[in-house]
């Protein structure tokens, strides 16, 4: 990804994997775990949208958090797990892409701070993806501004929340697509009433599509 290197505090952490062995993949699903979770929680519910064809890669944040405060706080307070976060997953996509995976064959997936650094990720290093699904997820800052400049070239972008959840505000998410669609994104972003934190049968169904998309 970036070509300043982040030697922080989720380096040289485990990168898990499942799917389809890497040599043999035609398509990469990077999965990014949430707070107090694990790369191997991660798994299991990347086997519940997997096809045949396509690797699974899930980072490992240390001490299953990867950044201290919510996202909505000023970026400073959140460093050096934010950047550390994103050179963690810039690296997954570079095992995608090592192994002969282009980028635009690699979907992002990530659940609350999982989806938020997946967002984030993309944000900052735009170019066509095989697609983002942000599951209770948004762009990071206490404010979102112009610094998001590039073309997703249509990458498909997945945005599924609750309009209760207490950790991602509604207008966050709207406003990341906002983000995202002037980046020329194809986005969805669907808000389910009622639903809290975690993640429904539909937006397990849309980030199959995604999925599906790669290998079909």
């Amino acid at each position: 990804m970036s070509a300043d290197r982040v030697d922080g505090p989720h380096q040289n952490q485990p990168l898990v994997t499942g799917g389809t062995d890497l040599a043999d993949a035609d398509a990469a699903l990077v999965c990014t775990h949430g707070r107090g979770a694990s790369a191997r929680g991660m798994l299991r519910i990347a086997d519940e949208v997997h096809r045949d064809g396509v690797a699974v890669l899930a980072p490992q944040a240390a001490r299953q958090t990867w950044y201290p405060d919510s996202f909505l706080a000023p970026v400073e307070r959140n460093e050096p797990g934010r950047s550390s976060g994103l050179q963690a997953i810039g690296d997954a996509i570079g095992t995608a892409t090592d192994a002969g995976i282009p980028t635009d064959r690699v979907v992002l997936l990530g659940f609350s701070q999982g989806g938020c650094l997946a967002s984030e990720c993309v944000a900052r290093n735009p170019r066509r993806y095989g697609g983002l699904a942000a599951l209770s997820g948004g762009l990071i800052g206490a404010q979102l501004d112009d610094e998001y400049p590039g073309d997703l070239e249509g990458t498909p972008i997945f945005l599924g929340c609750s309009d209760d959840d207490p950790h991602i505000p509604e207008a966050r998410v709207h406003d990341t697509a906002a983000v995202f669609e002037a980046m020329n994104a194809d986005v969805t972003a669907r808000l389910y009433e009622g639903m809290g934190h975690g993640i429904n049968e539909d937006e397990l169904a849309a980030v199959a599509d995604l999925v599906a998309a790669l290998v079909d």
